[in-house]
């Protein structure tokens, strides 16, 4: 009877620890820099939106501040059309890319999760609209970026590309679209879909972020709004 109280213990331990654990792991914060967030309210900064369609998040960014800057993400950026923001996006190589009717794309959303190793690619869209009064504000977040916060922002997405010969590569164009996606050195799957990876640009900011609970794009939106409650800037 004892070694049976003495089992059901122990069980009943391992059960509390394990839940323990994945509470932890669920709800662990990677830290932000201080030193890159918040901006100086007397300092210059650039202004960024994050944009949120139901299910998947994109980053506006300035065009002017991205070609400022040397490097293969600036050359992407001069080559595109005309428009003075940046849509930034990232997703798997096909099903990112895709726009046909999603029930026709089940199956390829499938192997987008499951499959490890999947081939991704960046968006840089170029966009003529202030992000401001083209998206609506439950839709969109606005930060403003310290310089070097910024800096260290364009980097991460600049490391995020996969070079060849030390430039870009287009690996995916669409007619009638001024879109272009870029070979990513990155892989997606369920473990690295692409509201983590807008979380991790987030966190390279200077921003902290909730990396495993990152898969939902509401989560990422919160990102802003926690870190504004923290350091306390003004929303629009």
């Amino acid at each position: 009877m004892k070694r049976r109280r003495e089992s059901w213990g122990l069980k009943r331990f391992l059960g509390v620890a394990v839940l323990a654990i994945l509470a932890a792991v669920w709800t662990w914060t990677a830290p932000g820099d201080p030193d890159l967030w918040p901006a100086r309210a007397d300092g210059a900064g650039v202004e960024v939106h994050l944009l949120d369609n139901g299910f998947h998040t994109d980053l506006a960014v300035p065009r002017r501040a991205l070609e400022a800057r040397p490097g293969p993400l600036a050359d992407a950026v001069r080559g595109l059309a005309a428009g003075d923001w940046i849509l930034i996006g990232w997703g798997d190589a096909k099903f990112y890319v895709d726009q046909s009717p999603m029930e026709s794309r089940l199956p390829d959303g499938l192997r987008a999760f499951f499959r490890p190793g999947n081939a991704s690619v960046i968006m840089l869209d170029p966009a003529q609209r202030d992000p401001r009064t083209a998206f609506a504000p439950g839709t969109r977040r606005t930060l403003r970026l310290s310089g070097a916060g910024f800096e260290a922002m364009a980097d991460h997405i600049q490391n995020s590309m996969e070079l060849t010969d030390g430039r870009p590569r287009i690996a995916a164009a669409r007619a009638g679209d001024d879109a272009r996606f870029f070979a990513s050195r990155e892989h997606f799957s369920i473990g690295h879909l692409c509201n983590h990876w807008s979380a991790g640009v987030l966190n390279a900011a200077g921003l902290p972020v909730r990396p495993i609970r990152s898969i939902t794009s509401a989560e990422v939106m919160a990102t802003i709004d926690r870190a504004e409650l923290d350091t306390g800037p003004s929303r629009d």
